[in-house]
C-alpha cells in the first residue's frame, strides 16, 4: 500500500515580495577541506572558496541569496548541503568535463538559473566558465571570469569582472554589493 498524501504533494509557487531582490552566487568546491565531519558545504570549504562566502554574506545583507557549489564528487549543490571530505576536487579543463559527464552539473545550472535570480553571480575557473556559460540567461549574470570572456559578456548583456587568481577579490565583491544594492 503506497502513502495517499505523497500523491497530493504539489509544488510550492514562491512569490517575491514586493522590493525584493534575489541573488544566486555559483562557485566551485576547493581542495581546503576545514573538517573531517559531515558539515555542510558552506562550512566545509575554505581556500579560496573563502573569498565568495564573504561575498555571499555581504550579499545576504542586502538580498535574498542562495548559493551553489560545484562539488567534484556531487555535481551542483546547494551550499547547505551536508558532505563528507572527498579526495576528486577537479582543477583542469578534462577534469571539469569529466564531472559534467558524471552529474550533469551544468543542466543543473541551467534549470535553476531559469527560475527567479534577478542576479547570478559566477565566479569559477575559466574552462568551468566555458562549459556553463550557454545555460545561464541573459541580461542577470555578474561574472567574475577571465578576460576573454569579457566580450562575450557584454553581448550578453552580463557584468563581467577579470579574475586575476583570486576568486572574486575585494575590488570586484565591492563592485557586485554595489550592482546588487542598485537593484532595491
Amino acid at each position: 500500500m503506497g502513502c495517499n498524501s505523497c500523491h497530493s504533494v504539489q509544488p510550492v509557487e514562491y512569490r517575491k515580495k514586493e522590493g525584493e531582490i534575489h541573488t544566486l552566487v555559483i562557485s566551485n568546491d576547493s581542495t581546503v577541506f576545514l573538517t573531517e565531519q559531515w558539515v555542510s558545504a558552506f562550512e566545509m570549504f575554505g581556500g579560496r572558496l573563502t573569498e565568495v562566502k564573504k561575498l555571499v554574506a555581504r550579499l545576504d545583507e542586502i538580498s535574498e541569496v542562495s548559493f551553489g557549489i560545484i562539488s567534484g564528487k556531487y555535481g551542483f549543490i546547494p551550499a547547505n548541503y551536508v558532505v563528507m571530505k572527498y579526495d576528486n576536487v577537479p582543477e583542469s579543463k578534462e577534469e571539469y568535463e569529466e564531472l559534467q559527464e558524471r552529474t550533469d552539473y551544468v543542466g543543473k545550472i541551467g534549470y535553476i538559473c531559469q527560475s527567479f535570480f534577478d542576479k547570478i553571480i559566477v565566479c569559477v575557473p575559466k574552462d568551468m566558465f566555458a562549459l556553463i556559460k550557454d545555460v545561464l540567461p541573459d541580461g542577470k549574470v555578474i561574472a567574475v571570469t577571465n578576460p576573454i570572456f569579457k566580450e562575450e559578456c557584454e553581448k550578453r548583456g552580463w557584468t563581467h569582472l577579470p579574475r586575476n587568481g583570486a576568486r572574486v577579490g575585494n575590488e570586484n565583491a565591492d563592485e557586485i554589493v554595489r550592482i546588487v544594492s542598485e537593484m532595491r
